[in-house]
């Protein structure tokens, strides 16, 4: 293998990458991109890059990806107005029909990107494969569930065929309808399924900040849980951190909260000493 010429130059350094891939080699690394991450070109494209890379250096990777800024473009442009309750977007009919839309759109932006990279991928969405059964959230939500069951072989198959599953995060319901899921808790829920090694949730912070808003680059989840119980972790942080904890908690390795808006950070958080984001483990 060839890693000057698959490596950018701008990642981490060869000899690092030598000594993390071993690591990850027959393992399953899970991945969440949302933010400003699919809606930035060059973070968009860098992201892509990544992806690219870590399926050229022969790993296994599941990517889900989010879409919030999308479908809020989507939904303003047609005056439907959203209400959210505890962070989670109210949805009723109208607006799944947008939301599937908005992330049906970005999937295969994502699959030509990376088709265009010499990088095998696959779609993953409710009407093709149904890997996720959901339960529904709460009936004020509407349309938003939450993972019940993770149909493990659509994504093994997918990556027996080496090809990297691109998933949209939404489910079926027992009424045979579809759900929206926060990209967060589906990718936790398919990491949890399957034992990663890794979940990257990909975001628009630089992680986990202390006190005098200082990046914690590894933290266990003792301390994440009495940082939650303090308040030092707030705001949209605590699904992120409550997501992290059930994960590590329940089979995966690690679960690192990266800064997508980093170069390349998504190579350095697996290929580097320094990492690009917040660690969390048991």
């Amino acid at each position: 293998m060839d890693l000057e010429k698959i490596l950018p130059t701008n990642g981490p350094s060869i000899s690092e990458v030598k000594k993390y891939i071993e690591k990850y080699l027959e393992e399953i690394i899970v991945i969440k991109c949302g933010g400003s991450v699919l809606l930035d070109e060059n973070l968009f494209k860098q992201f892509i890059e990544d992806i690219s890379v870590i399926y050229k250096l022969g790993l296994s990777v599941i990517v889900v990806h989010g879409g919030g800024k999308n479908i809020k473009k989507k939904l303003d442009k047609l005056n439907i107005e959203t209400k959210f309750i505890d962070g989670l977007r109210v949805t009723d009919e109208k607006t799944i029909k947008v939301v599937e839309e908005a992330l049906l759109e970005l999937n295969s932006e994502i699959i030509n990107n990376l088709k265009n990279l010499q990088t095998n991928v696959k779609s993953v969405t409710p009407k093709n494969e149904n890997l996720i059964k959901i339960i529904p959230e709460k009936k004020e939500l509407g349309f938003v569930g939450v993972p019940k069951e993770i149909n493990t072989e659509v994504v093994l198959n997918i990556i027996g065929e080496k090809k990297i599953p691109i998933i949209v995060p939404m489910g079926i319901g027992e009424d045979e309808k579809i759900y929206n899921i926060n990209a967060d808790v589906a990718a936790g829920a398919i990491a949890k399924e399957l034992s990663s090694r890794r979940l990257l949730l990909m975001t628009d912070v630089e992680g986990v900040l202390d006190k005098d808003k200082k990046l914690i680059t590894e933290i266990n989840s003792s301390i994440a849980k009495k940082m939650l119980k303090d308040g030092d972790i707030s705001g949209g942080m605590v699904p992120k951190i409550n997501t992290c904890l059930d994960a590590v908690n329940n089979g995966v390795t690690g679960v690192c909260i990266v800064d997508g808006r980093q170069p390349h950070s998504t190579l350095f958080e697996l290929f580097s000493d320094k990492g690009a984001g917040t660690l969390i483990r048991k």
